[in-house]
């Protein structure tokens, strides 16, 4: 919802409808084009009825990226953009490992929280990165590729961390790799269907489920995650994907065979970032 090319009526009214259902965990990014001023803009007058969650490091004017100033001068952007006092999470939008260890930018991030500026501290990435800023012990949430073909994270770093630190999982839907009958080179899913071939998901995913359903109820049913993001502008999609999350995780026995296909093809696979 950043592109300049959308209408301002229609923003506004899709982002009610999303809240109007329920759906209560809004995420958006520094880099996401016009994306927190519109929240701000059609939103704030019920900033009550949602989380609001946003990214910063990079990109404020005046401001070298990934610095402690920088991550401040973010916030207090967002923090105007989005027409609110309070950011509920924060992210380090795929900080590299260097600047993580250096320590500038967590120390940032940390002291905005105990000023209150935002309710808790997040990191958004993967792999290595991932690793350290779990272990670090200075972040709330973390944000990660979390997916029916994607579960380098869920397998080895988020474990430990069950009931003690937030996890919101991206790319629930893996891209979205069933669209495509033929291999789709270049397109932004084309790892997630090489995955998807390989595991034999076509045969394990049950005639009366669909795609979108079959693979957010396994992410959702993820025992580590809290809440799963899903971008989209048709609001018919958006209804399907919110009454397919009421339906709850996918059945233990098929949630099982997802998780022992990932185990036998994908022992390698990296979380896509």
């Amino acid at each position: 919802m950043g592109q300049d090319s959308l209408d301002e009526d229609f923003v506004g009214s899709l982002l009610n409808q999303v809240v109007d259902l329920g759906i209560n965990f809004l995420d958006t990014a520094r880099g996401y084009g016009k994306s927190e001023e519109r929240i701000g803009r059609h939103l704030s007058w019920r900033r009550k009825d949602y989380i609001l969650s946003t990214k910063v490091g990079y990109l404020v004017e005046g401001y070298d990226d990934w610095t402690y100033d920088g991550i401040r001068a973010g916030i207090e952007q967002a923090l105007n953009r989005m027409r609110t006092d309070h950011i509920d999470v924060v992210f380090l939008h795929s900080c590299d490992l260097w600047h993580l260890e250096k320590g500038e930018v967590v120390k940032a991030l940390v002291q905005c929280r105990d000023e209150g500026l935002i309710g808790a501290t997040g990191y958004s990435g993967e792999n290595e990165s991932l690793r350290f800023a779990l272990n670090s012990g200075a972040f709330d949430v973390v944000q990660c590729s979390v997916n029916f073909t994607d579960h380098k994270s869920l397998k080895e770093l988020l474990p430990p961390y069950t009931g003690k630190i937030g996890v919101v999982a991206k790319r629930p839907l893996a891209n979205a790799p069933w669209r495509h009958i033929a291999e789709p080179h270049g397109e932004y899913c084309h790892p997630y269907w090489l995955r998807m071939k390989a595991m034999g998901l076509d045969r394990l995913k049950p005639a009366e489920l669909e795609w979108n359903e079959f693979a957010l109820r396994f992410t959702l049913g993820v025992p580590q995650v809290s809440t799963a993001i899903v971008g989209s502008l048709n609001i018919e999609n958006i209804q399907a994907n919110w009454a397919a999350a009421q339906k709850g995780p996918l059945n233990t026995g098929l949630y099982n065979a997802v998780r022992t296909a990932f185990d036998e093809k994908g022992a390698q696979w990296s979380g896509e970032i």
